[in-house]
């Protein structure tokens, strides 16, 4: 019954939109539709978009004679973004509908909160300052603010997988300053949950702290270049943008900061604060483009403990990470791309060795990001489990 309201509730925006009246042409892409009433008070852009991926994956365990073969919607998003009553004050809804998207029902979660990915209010209050409430992406590393519809290559790095902070529900201040022409500071502080999306039944441990600086020298990117992978723009001039930031999550019960596995132990839950760094740099030039980024994650205690002192078997997962990425258009629609990805936790307390993956990667960009088709081929060097040679193909359209 709850996903039947939610069906409900999106065809009310459907309806609803019909009777705006459209302010301009809009070509594929950028939404499904696009409307702003007459008075430009009420404003609403309604999209969706899918990847259709298949992988196959040989480890050292089966000799890579017998590969593992998948294929899966990886994405099925319906977005709904616009402005009320002023362009002062912005909306922004995100929904997934496959399991990927969605994932399993855990505890403490309730199971249709997670089709929500983002639903959030950007107030731009006075200046350069806008206030964000609800959920959203938290300030962490860029790689994991890049859409997953605008990345380089099929799927985000296994940094990421192993450190990004995800998505929290709060409050966010977020403001930038021009301290020449060209060169901007960007400057991001969150206060969330501390638990990621989707929950509902209130907060277990303490909050979440996270705050970002972010300089681009050289000025800005065009149409925010620097959170999109590859350089589809060719940057006439070179683009840097540097970010650093820190995540505090003040007794965290999951062994990722706010993301992972809850660690339970005798009295209820096992409580630490988990600290987390991000150090990144995107770089673009004539159909040239380069991110960088490192990630390190440490806790006060990352073992769990019950009450009596004794193991729980839980582990915060703490070490460092390094991606380096690069690319180069070969011509206005096709791109070549290669990345290196380092993760080394810490072996005394994890029990794991460090990894190593090396991916290349191939892109034809039919309609740029909106319609392109991405295939890539990795190897995993693993010191502690089975290495892999995985390759995939997808394909990734947006309406």
């Amino acid at each position: 019954m709850k996903l039947k309201s939610l069906f409900i509730t999106i065809n009310m925006f459907l309806f609803l939109s019909v009777a705006a009246q459209e302010t301009k042409k809009y070509s594929f892409g950028e939404g499904v539709l696009n409307r702003v009433n007459k008075d430009s008070t009420y404003a609403i852009k309604i999209g969706a978009r899918a990847q259709f991926l298949t992988a196959s994956r040989w480890t050292s365990a089966n000799n890579t004679t017998n590969p593992v073969t998948f294929f899966s919607v990886r994405r099925a998003r319906l977005k709904l973004d616009g402005f009320a009553i002023t362009s002062r004050l912005q909306y922004k809804l995100e929904l997934g509908f496959t399991d990927k998207d969605i994932s399993l029902p855990r505890e403490f979660t309730n199971a249709v909160s997670r089709y929500f990915f983002d639903a959030v209010l950007k107030w731009n209050f006075s200046g350069n300052f806008v206030l964000w409430l609800g959920q959203a992406k938290l300030p962490g590393n860029r790689e994991r603010v890049i859409s997953s519809g605008d990345l380089q290559q099929v799927d985000r790095s296994l940094l990421n997988r192993v450190f990004n902070v995800d998505r929290g529900i709060g409050i966010q201040l977020r403001h930038h300053i021009n301290i020449t022409k060209d060169f901007i500071v960007k400057e991001m502080f969150a206060i969330s949950q501390g638990e990621g999306r989707g929950i509902t039944t209130g907060n277990l441990g303490g909050y979440q702290y996270t705050a970002r600086i972010e300089v681009l020298p050289m000025g800005n990117f065009v149409e925010n270049g620097d959170y999109v992978g590859s350089d589809l723009n060719f940057e006439s001039t070179p683009k840097l943008a540097l970010g650093i930031s820190y995540d505090l999550n003040n007794n965290a019960v999951k062994n990722r900061s706010n993301l992972g596995a809850y660690m339970k132990n005798d009295a209820g839950f096992f409580e630490t604060d988990v600290s987390t760094f991000f150090l990144d740099a995107m770089f673009k030039y004539k159909g040239f483009s380069f991110m960088g980024e490192y990630a390190s994650r440490s806790a006060n205690d990352p073992i769990a403990k019950n009450y009596d002192g004794s193991l729980t078997g839980d582990i915060v997962q703490v070490g460092n990470g390094l991606n380096l990425q690069t690319g180069y258009l070969v011509s206005k629609t096709v791109e070549l791309s290669g990345r290196y990805t380092n993760i080394s936790l810490d072996k005394n307390i994890t029990g794991k060795g460090s990894e190593n993956q090396y991916t290349l990667g191939v892109s034809k960009y039919i309609a740029g990001h909106k319609l392109k088709v991405q295939t890539d081929i990795s190897y995993l060097d693993a010191q502690e489990s089975n290495n892999e040679i995985m390759f995939r193909f997808q394909v990734d359209i947006h309406f």
